[in-house]
């Protein structure tokens, strides 16, 4: 199957006409065309005239491949203007921390570290680890009960003694009980947006943070 993207499409206009505005080998632009066509009408036998139906139907002809190759440039200039809008709108993010579906927590401006729990049912106990990526359990707390639904929680990164633990990604592992045994909780975290980008193929502006590439749609809310 042959898919057709809006970039190739633009792309494949883009092949029938040239952007430096100029008639390419074997081609004609309006002024040619016009030029010849007068050359044509005036060199044509008296007796034996071109015919209406002919003339006309080279006429369409050549202002249907001219009109699609303003149109290609109309559609470029568009997707430009479309492209700078997207990344504009989402500009405002950069420095902001967006709540994405990820079991990794990064840290925050302030070096902390945030995360939120969804609950499926009330739990009567609920642990909280963060292991960074030797497998090391960097902290630990113990929620005690909590009811169905989200579940916030934030640790500042320190130790007892206030010294930084962590300036990495860290795995969040939250093991909760219910009154029909373990749950599975869904784990959503925060990361810092330090940056917006605009696809080369086009599409929806993407936020650049520490846990990769997320779409806009993707961030369950913007703090």
């Amino acid at each position: 199957m042959t898919s057709i993207t809006g970039q190739s499409y633009l792309d494949s206009l883009g092949s029938k006409s040239n952007p430096n505005g100029s008639a390419p080998n074997g081609t004609l632009d309006q002024s040619s065309f016009l030029t010849l066509m007068t050359a044509q009408l005036k060199a044509q036998d008296p007796f034996n005239p071109m015919d209406n139906t002919q003339m006309v139907a080279q006429m369409a002809q050549f202002s249907q491949v001219s009109g699609i190759a303003e149109m290609n440039q109309s559609l470029k200039a568009m997707a430009s203007d479309l492209a700078t809008a997207r990344v504009g709108n989402v500009a405002g993010w950069i420095g902001r921390a967006a709540l994405v579906s990820s079991a990794t927590a990064t840290p925050l401006a302030d070096g902390s570290y945030a995360f939120e729990a969804e609950l499926p049912e009330d739990a009567t106990n609920v642990q909280i680890d963060l292991v960074d990526p030797t497998g090391a359990v960097v902290h630990s707390q113990n929620l005690g009960a909590e009811k169905a639904g989200s579940v916030g929680y934030s640790w500042d990164g320190k130790d007892a003694e206030g010294n930084a633990v962590s300036t990495g990604p860290l795995k969040v592992m939250v093991t909760a009980y219910g009154a029909s045994g373990p749950m599975k909780p869904v784990i959503s975290s925060w990361t810092m947006i330090n940056g917006v980008q605009s696809p080369a193929a086009g599409g929806a502006a993407q936020l650049i943070t520490p846990l990769g590439i997320v779409k806009p749609g993707e961030a369950l809310r913007i703090a």
